[in-house]
């Protein structure tokens, strides 16, 4: 997220090209991915609240080297370490939501976690970018190390220890557990599913404020409106869409989102120079619908783990998740170029194929359902 609306800048303040910045957003996503699936055959084993406050600690440092980095090369570096420790981070948040609320009650709190996402479009984006636009691009990195130690004091301090999955007693060492969780038929089909749940999303955010800048004619002083506007809308939806996934299904809400971000990508990935009104109100429909989808596909995916394989099934979740997160930049890095008078090109081919992984997820996620029907 803070890499996306600073893409305009760093493509220019650091002379790389599109394929060097796919580079950076996947390196974090990489580095994420490998050690979630390390972590995962110890992620059941110690009590979640300390497990996070380690991680969490990790991510702070490798921010704070973001904001230190002064070229391309160092920055790779520090996006890389700041994943190691962010993708470990990422599963215990999800094992902690998912031990502490019931199935019928997570579709509700995902739409509150999500809510974090949307304020930081509204509070995060907007600002990140007026300190980039005026003290320069290390500026947001920064101001996320200071808010990410008030809230690493927090965690310290006021949350309470998360042990209950330690009384299942676990016979088995990490690597058997982690090898038993890969071969579970069940697991499997979740796996499959998450690969490409977060696929679209990440082909298009690392280049979407470039994409609005250069070829929607939407200025840089505009642009945290654009993003601004989009967070206040899933700020309001979000916990809606979580309310409703609990009592109207967790699979039509998913198929709701996914059919509304559909329509809005391969709209806004065709547009040309464009008012910025029309901009905002495309732009808020696209993160409407990513939302609901993930706040419903991510409630739908919880239930399928049982509780002593949760940490161990979320960590290799959080795994295969940034690595097709990587993946799908380092793709689209390779699909979208620029012209020399500044446009990028192929941005709509990008969007059909962030529609066509959308389309298949959904009847990924249509068995899932299904399975865990059957087995409830």
């Amino acid at each position: 997220m803070v890499l996306s609306p600073l893409g305009a800048i760093l493509l220019k303040e650091l002379d790389i090209t599109t394929v060097q910045f796919g580079h950076v957003v996947s390196g974090y996503a990489f580095a994420a991915g490998a050690s979630a699936l390390l972590a995962a055959g110890f992620a059941d084993k110690f009590d979640r609240k300390r497990m996070l406050i380690f991680f969490y600690s990790g991510f702070i440092l490798g921010t704070l080297f973001c904001a230190l980095a002064p070229n391309y090369q160092s920055l790779l570096v520090a996006r890389t370490l700041t994943g190691f420790f962010g993708g470990v981070m990422s599963s215990i948040g999800f094992a902690i939501v998912t031990d502490l609320f019931p199935p019928e009650k997570r579709g509700r709190v995902m739409g509150f976690v999500q809510m974090a996402f949307s304020a930081s479009q509204i509070l995060g984006l907007p600002f990140g970018l007026y300190l980039a636009t005026h003290y320069g691009w290390h500026f947001p990195f920064m101001s996320i190390v200071v808010l990410s130690i008030l809230t690493g004091l927090c965690i310290v301090f006021f949350m309470r220890p998360i042990v209950g999955h330690l009384s299942h007693v676990e016979t088995r060492n990490p690597f058997n557990k982690l090898v038993d969780t890969f071969k579970n038929p069940r697991y499997l089909q979740g796996f499959a599913t998450v690969t490409l749940l977060s696929s679209g999303g990440y082909m298009l955010m690392p280049f979407a404020s470039a994409f609005a800048v250069e070829n929607l004619g939407i200025s840089l002083e505009k642009l945290p409106l654009v993003y601004m506007v989009a967070g206040l809308c899933t700020l309001v939806t979000g916990p809606i869409a979580g309310s409703l996934s609990d009592s109207v299904g967790k699979l039509p809400m998913f198929f709701l989102g996914s059919v509304i971000a559909m329509s809005a990508i391969l709209t806004y990935t065709h547009l040309g120079v464009s008012p910025l009104t029309l901009v905002i109100v495309l732009n808020a429909i696209l993160y409407i619908g990513v939302s609901t989808r993930m706040i419903s596909g991510q409630a739908l995916l919880t239930a399928v783990p049982a509780p002593q394989d949760r940490g161990t099934y979320m960590s290799i979740h959080s795994a295969i998740q940034q690595a097709a997160g990587g993946i799908a930049a380092i793709v689209a890095g390779l699909i979208v170029t620029q012209s020399a008078n500044g446009p990028l090109l192929h941005y709509g081919s990008l969007g059909w194929l962030a529609a066509g992984v959308i389309t298949t997820t959904l009847i990924l996620m249509t068995n899932i359902n299904r399975v865990i029907r059957q087995t409830a």
